[in-house]
């Protein structure tokens, strides 16, 4: 690995109204190298990855770029001059083609007359996608295209522009094992060219596999940079949130023995025709039950058929065994089965309003008379439940989009608690949440089960789902493969249950 600095901020400080942000950070990239950058939610990594991008400019400090004193005064500049930036949710036109995307924005090839020489762009873009190993159709409507595969789009077009820092925000958020492998393979192509990688992860193992250093950032602070290789998990997330952290937050005392009597609720033969087929799982009172599979094996698409979303197409759904039909979420409700979903900003929450007013949803009918809202209950429920799951915010009125990921979800299921439900559905509680936010996320679900509230969990993350789950059931291509308890629920079972190898 080259060891000459191609990015350093020195003493970099950026304030909002109200907030300060970053305080006298520092940080360095090298050429070749992969530098994680780590801390959570509001700890500044945002903040600053959008001063390197151009976004926003610092109020004090000083950027070098190759060796150079650098002012960015958008964008438009920085990726000119080599810094390209890869978002969590990525940023193609997904009308276009993949070779659209991938040289949109540097001059493209024209003929004698500025016609644009279609040809030689399919050309120069099929070149760019198999330097990195990538056999992707140049012509095809990038809307077409699996999130794996988009990303390489991304990727192709960092190359474009002959980027020498990458910035990945979260880049395996929605990946499968095999297509965050395929990643890493791109990642230790582009190390090799000499290009700088910062990646940003919440993913402990993550970042011990792929990167050189990390720096971790904390209340807008340079905390330390360290080489990966002579730390911990256990010191990062120490670090990170400023104190110890057991190292599997999520472990409950687990309940061995199923409780006698009737499930709470139960599924027989249960399919939608296409997604999941034969599914009978039980859940009983005070009970965590994980689903485990790869991406695409069905499970969140269970998981809105049990709350209403689809109609199943054949078998039986029963709620204290009494068959019920869940033609829409307003029956689920009813019967007092909540579902916080995968993709919280897109369909849970009113990004627009207050936080308060994400949390009373529910219950405007009940807090209204003769048509008027009673304002005063209203914020006394509102208090309420900000209090009980420590939801952090300036202000009940603080729009939601402004929250951290961990407190946007601890409103969504705060919203679900005010009407007292006794399935309570979690879809990846805690994507893209950081590991201090992470705990209370746990605690929660373990104080949510002490009081008899049946809960399904639906986590990609193994540790995660093995330490919260008294039983798990995992799903192969849309079927239950096994049901795992005890001694059997361990990552390698549960692994090879979920891609059809041969268990022990």
């Amino acid at each position: 690995m080259d060891q000459t600095a191609v990015l350093q901020l020195k003493n970099i400080s950026k304030s909002f109204p109200g907030v300060k942000s970053l305080d006298d950070v520092h940080f360095e990239l090298r050429a070749g190298e992969v530098h994680a950058l780590v801390g959570e939610n509001g700890a500044g990594k945002s903040t600053l990855m959008k001063i390197i991008g151009g976004i926003y400019a610092p109020d004090s400090g000083e950027i070098l770029y190759k060796g150079q004193p650098v002012q960015w005064h958008n964008p438009q500049q920085a990726r000119v001059s080599g810094i390209s930036i890869i978002h969590q949710e990525l940023k193609l036109a997904p009308n276009l083609s993949v070779a659209e995307n991938v040289l949109m924005g540097t001059d493209l090839p024209r003929g004698r007359f500025g016609l644009i020489r279609w040809e030689r762009i399919y050309e120069r873009t099929s070149e760019l996608l198999a330097s990195i190993g990538s056999d992707l159709e140049p012509k095809r409507i990038v809307s077409e295209l699996s999130v794996a595969q988009q990303q390489i789009v991304e990727i192709a077009r960092a190359i474009s522009i002959q980027a020498d820092v990458i910035i990945m925000d979260e880049p395996s958020a929605t990946l499968t094992g095999k297509e965050i492998d395929r990643m890493f393979e791109l990642i230790r192509v582009l190390q090799r060219r000499g290009v700088g990688i910062i990646y940003i992860s919440h993913r402990m193992e993550e970042i011990f596999e792929i990167s050189d250093r990390c720096t971790v950032l904390r209340d807008g602070q340079w905390i330390r940079t360290l080489r990966t290789t002579e730390t911990s998990d256990q010191e990062l997330v120490r670090l990170m949130v400023g104190r110890d952290v057991p190292a599997m937050a999520g472990k409950r005392e687990r309940r061995s023995e199923r409780k006698a009597g009737v499930p709470l609720l139960e599924t027989v033969d249960l399919s939608d025709g296409s997604r999941f087929d034969g599914v009978s799982l039980q859940l009983y009172p005070g009970e965590v039950v994980g689903i485990s599979g790869l991406v695409g094996s069905g499970r969140s698409e269970l998981l809105l058929s049990l709350f209403g979303a689809s109609r199943p197409a054949k078998g039986e759904i029963r709620m204290q065994g009494e068959p019920i039909q869940l033609a829409h979420p307003r029956d689920a409700i009813r019967h007092g089965i909540a579902l916080v979903p995968e993709s919280r900003k897109e369909q849970a929450l009113f990004l627009q309003m207050g936080v308060g007013e994400n949390v009373s949803v529910l219950q405007l009918d009940s807090l209204s008379r003769a048509g008027w809202i009673r304002l005063s209950e209203k914020d006394r429920l509102e208090r309420e439940y900000r209090e009980k799951l420590l939801i952090k915010t300036a202000s009940l009125a603080t729009k939601i989009v402004n929250l951290s990921g961990g407190n946007q979800q601890k409103a969504i299921i705060a919203r679900w608690l005010t009407m007292a439900p006794k399935v309570l559905l979690l879809d990846e509680p805690t994507r893209g949440i950081d590991v201090g936010a992470k705990e209370e996320i746990y605690q929660i679900i373990r104080d949510m089960a002490a009081t008899g509230l049946g809960i399904i969990v639906v986590s990609s993350d193994l540790p995660e789902v093995i330490g919260l789950s008294d039983r798990v059931y995992v799903m192969r291509q849309g079927r239950f493969v096994a049901e795992l308890q005890d001694a059997d629920m361990n990552q390698e079972t549960i692994m090879m249950h979920a891609t059809g190898g041969q268990v022990s």
